[in-house]
């Protein structure tokens, strides 16, 4: 039997006093979340500067009006239109708090609320064609915050950073 840990070069562990709480600062999860504040926050200026989107919404956008989490509507919404439950539970916060960013996106024109036709009693979520311009405006610069990131980090990096974070997020593995 061949013992593969012979075999490999392990970085020396240093063992950590109660006092040392330098790990907060560096641990995975901490680390994605700045990741992910610097990308929302580049995407949300790539599209205030973005000539295609209403001067209305490029200007919230440039004045911090419009946040990080007003991009879940952007993300989830379905191109057909979604219920508000779904929508909720698709960006993951609670259906109370999606109801308020769906009723500030309509305030500002992104998104309209109508009848469902499976369900009387039933409203979706659909963009209106100003919501459609602004997700245009979304996906171009996701791509170009992608293509800076790639650029930042180097390419090798940027796509097993993707693919990682694929697998990590798709895999739900039994934990006790």
């Amino acid at each position: 039997m061949v013992n593969l840990v012979y075999y490999l070069r392990v970085p020396e562990i240093t063992l950590q006093t109660p006092g040392d709480d330098g790990w907060r600062q560096t641990h995975l999860g901490r680390l994605l979340g700045h990741a992910m504040r610097r990308f929302d926050e580049r995407v949300l200026a790539l599209m205030a500067q973005n000539i295609e989107v209403p001067l209305a919404l490029s200007n919230l956008a440039a004045r911090g009006q419009v946040s990080a989490a007003h991009i879940h509507i952007t993300r989830h919404l379905a191109l057909a239109g979604s219920r508000l439950t779904e929508l909720a539970d698709a960006a993951g916060v609670s259906k109370q708090a999606m109801g308020h960013l769906v009723d500030q996106c309509e305030a500002w024109g992104l998104v309209r609320r109508e009848a469902d036709a499976r369900d009387a009693r039933a409203r979706r979520v659909c963009f209106t064609p100003t919501g459609l311009d602004w997700l245009q405006a979304f996906k171009d610069a996701v791509t170009q915050a992608e293509a800076e990131f790639r650029a930042d980090v180097g390419a090798p990096v940027a796509t097993v950073a993707m693919i990682g974070l694929e697998i990590y997020a798709a895999w739900k593995p039994a934990r006790p």
